[in-house]
C-alpha cells in the first residue's frame, strides 16, 4: 500500500506577518536555523533588518538557508557556523566569535533540537541522554554563553523553542517531554535571576507544525495527520511561519515587560482536557 498523501491544510488563514518595533540591526544568533521553524524565524528577523548568525550541524541546510535570505532580502548580513550545541566548548567558541564579527549579541534563539517518540519501557540509555543532551542541555550552554556577553553589554533577548509537551504530559514521549519541560523551568529561573541585568528570557511552546521532519513522519505513518488535527481545535496544524512571528514579538519591544513566559501556540491542544 502506498503511504498517504499530505497535502491538504484545512482552515489556514493567509499569512498576514506583522512588524515589530526595536529589531532592526540586532545581531540575532539562531541554533537550529538551517531547517524548520528556525529557517522561519530566520527570514522573519530579516524580513525586519537584523544580523543573522545561523548555527547548526547541517552544512548544506545552512548554506541554502544562507541563499535563500540573501535572495529574498539583499544587503542582508547572514553569517553561518557548523557546530554541535551539546559541545559547549564549540558553543563558547561561536559565541566568541560572533562576538568579534559584530562586537555584541542582541539576541539567542535556541531552536536546535530533536524529537523522540518511543515507549518509555524501552528507551535505552543513550537514547535518554541524546535527548537531554540536545534538547536541554544544549540550551543551557547556549543561553550561559550568551548571556555572558550579554550582561557585558547590560542587555539582551534569549528566547527558546520548547514544545506544548514541556507544558503537557504524553505517553511515549519521556524523554521529549522531561527536556522540554526543564526548558520552560530553565526560561523561569533565568528570567528571574537575569533581569537585573536588562536580560529577558522567554519560551515558546509550539504545537503540530508542518515542518519537512513532520511531513517526512506523516508520510511514513508515523503521525497520523487527520487525528492529529482532529485533536486540535483549530483542526488544523500550525506553519513554521506563525511560530516565529511568536518569537518576533517576545524578542521586539513591543514585549519589553515580558519575561519567564512561556508562550504556548498550538491551536488549542493545551486547553482541550478531552
Amino acid at each position: 500500500m502506498n503511504a498517504p498523501s499530505f497535502t491538504g491544510f484545512p482552515g489556514a488563514q493567509p499569512f498576514a506577518p506583522a512588524r515589530y518595533p526595536g529589531l532592526e540591526g540586532k545581531v540575532v544568533l539562531n541554533t537550529g536555523g538551517a531547517s524548520g521553524i528556525g529557517r522561519a524565524m530566520a527570514h522573519g528577523f530579516a524580513r525586519h533588518g537584523a544580523r543573522l548568525v545561523l548555527l547548526d550541524l547541517d552544512a548544506e541546510g545552512l548554506a541554502a538557508t544562507r541563499n535563500e535570505l540573501e535572495a529574498a532580502f539583499p544587503g542582508v548580513q547572514v553569517l553561518t557556523m557548523q557546530a554541535s550545541i551539546t559541545d559547549d566548548e564549540a558553543v563558547e567558541r561561536a559565541c566568541a566569535e560572533v562576538e568579534a564579527h559584530f562586537g555584541r549579541i542582541d539576541i539567542l534563539l535556541n531552536n536546535a533540537g530533536i524529537s523522540m517518540n518511543k515507549p518509555s519501557i524501552a528507551l535505552t540509555p543513550a537514547e535518554w541522554r541524546r535527548a537531554i543532551d540536545i534538547d536541554l542541555s544544549g540550551v543551557f550552554y547556549c543561553t550561559q554563553a550568551a548571556a555572558r556577553r550579554m550582561i557585558r553589554q547590560n542587555g539582551g533577548v534569549i528566547l527558546s523553542t520548547a514544545s506544548m509537551w514541556g507544558m503537557v504530559s504524553s505517553a511515549n514521549r519521556l524523554a521529549y517531554c522531561a527536556a522540554k519541560a526543564g526548558v520552560v523551568s530553565l526560561t523561569r529561573s533565568l528570567a528571574a535571576e537575569w533581569a537585573q541585568h536588562n536580560i529577558r528570557v522567554n519560551a515558546v511552546c509550539p504545537g503540530y507544525t508542518r515542518t519537512a521532519l513532520t511531513d517526512s513522519l506523516i508520510e511514513r505513518r508515523a503521525l497520523d495527520a487527520e487525528a492529529l488535527m482532529a485533536r486540535t481545535p483549530l483542526r488544523r496544524f500550525g506553519t513554521p511561519e506563525e511560530m516565529a512571528e511568536v518569537a518576533l514579538f517576545l524578542a521586539s519591544d513591543a514585549a519589553a515587560f515580558i519575561t519567564g513566559h512561556a508562550l504556548v501556540s498550538d491551536g488549542g491542544w493545551t486547553a482541550d482536557g478531552f
